[in-house]
């Protein structure tokens, strides 16, 4: 299922872990993509991020892009 928002993640990141389950917990859908498994998307999150892989890194429909974000401050974007 496709999501309002896009989350770079990987799949030993904690904090990716925390913000999936508070937007799951919230109704917030959302699209994940490990960077650990395409390249193109890693390229991206260090393109965002000043050269960085940071994760969790979200895209919202603006455009625009977040890295580890708070549950409220993705609330705010999405004008949830």
């Amino acid at each position: 299922m496709s999501g309002t928002v896009t989350m770079y993640s990987t799949s030993w990141c904690g904090y990716c872990r925390r913000l999936k389950g508070q937007m799951d917990r919230e109704g917030i859908a959302y699209t994940e993509i490990n960077i650990e498994q395409d390249p193109e998307s890693a390229k991206f999150v260090e393109q965002v991020n000043n050269g960085n892989q940071l994760v969790p890194t979200v895209l919202f429909p603006d455009g625009s892009a977040l890295a580890n974000p708070s549950l409220a401050q993705v609330k705010q974007k999405i004008g949830a």
